[in-house]
């Protein structure tokens, strides 16, 4: 960091106190400054947010090249929600410690685990963690778009997930098939704030370790307030679930394994049975039909080998 512009978000740090300043570091041709931020935070002592609209004018002046702001009173080590907004910004951010004077460099890594990433919402939350898969797995992109905290729990806000699915590209299914967006409705809500991967028998993720046990179904979420995790889909979770959405360029499976296990997993003990039932008659119709007579013929040919 620059001398000069250390100084200058030294300067602001000491005007804001208590307050957490902001800004934002610009590079102007060969030069690079800070642009100081007022903060819009309903709790500045806590936390940052930069005015839309003074960003917009510092983009008017050159390019915005990092995040700058002060941990009043504590360390200048990130807490999750600045290596959250890091990643989701994909630019460093500069963490000053106030008064103590440190100041601390976070760079974005590109690739955030999709288990055990702490909860921040707006940024690590039970959408963004569905996104990710979606890119990993099957190289799928959505557009960025903001949701207040809370946005669930008063009917004069938006229902996001039912208004902005269709747009997103996906579309309502009955049963749900690997890949699947499970949406549901979790806690105090008058939405359905909630939604997860369905991933079926198969919990396999690309280049982590899924740590899973047992037939499944398994489901990828990231609760409210808690670490990212697969979990088995049944019981009170079925309760909840509202929608089941498909992607409209969702990679193909094995439809007919997936269906016939979520059958015999989450259906009543009667439709089990009669399921299982329907599953046996095919296996016994199948060694009737084609194994027996090949078994016969090879005793056959046995027979004739041994009289000869």
């Amino acid at each position: 960091m620059r001398k000069h512009i250390l100084s200058a978000i030294q300067a602001h740090a000491v005007a804001e106190y208590p307050k957490e300043c902001c800004g934002l570091l610009l590079g102007i041709g060969r030069k690079q400054q800070y642009y100081p931020c007022r903060n819009i935070s309903t709790e500045p002592n806590e936390e940052f947010r930069i005015d839309p609209e003074e960003y917009a004018a510092a983009e008017d002046l050159g390019e915005v090249i990092g995040i700058v702001h002060s941990h009043p009173d504590a360390t200048s080590r990130p807490s999750p929600r600045d290596l959250a907004m890091c990643e989701a910004t994909a630019m460093p951010w500069h963490i000053l410690s106030w008064p103590e004077g440190d100041l601390r460099t976070v760079m974005p890594t590109g690739e955030v685990p999709l288990l055990k990433r702490p909860f921040v919402h707006g940024a690590w939350d039970c959408w963004q963690v569905c996104a990710d898969w979606y890119k990993r797995e099957w190289g799928l992109e959505f557009e960025a778009f903001k949701r207040a905290d809370g946005w669930w729990e008063s009917k004069d806000n938006t229902s996001l997930y039912e208004a902005n699915y269709e747009a997103a590209g996906f579309y309502k299914v009955d049963q749900p098939q690997r890949g699947d967006m499970i949406v549901m409705e979790v806690g105090r809500t008058v939405y359905p704030n909630h939604a997860g991967i369905f991933l079926g028998v198969n919990a396999s993720l690309t280049d982590e370790e899924s740590n899973t046990f047992g037939p499944g179904p398994f489901l990828l979420h990231h609760l409210y307030g808690r670490p990212s995790e697969i979990i088995v889909f049944g019981g009170p979770w079925l309760d909840r679930k509202r929608l089941i959405l498909r992607h409209k360029d969702a990679q193909p499976t094995n439809q007919l394994t997936w269906r016939n296990r979520w059958s015999l997993t989450m259906t009543p003990l009667s439709e089990k049975k009669a399921v299982q039932n329907e599953l046996l008659s095919k296996l016994a119709a199948m060694y009737t039909m084609k194994i027996l007579p090949l078994l016969r013929s090879r005793i056959r040919g046995q027979m004739s080998e041994s009289a000869g």
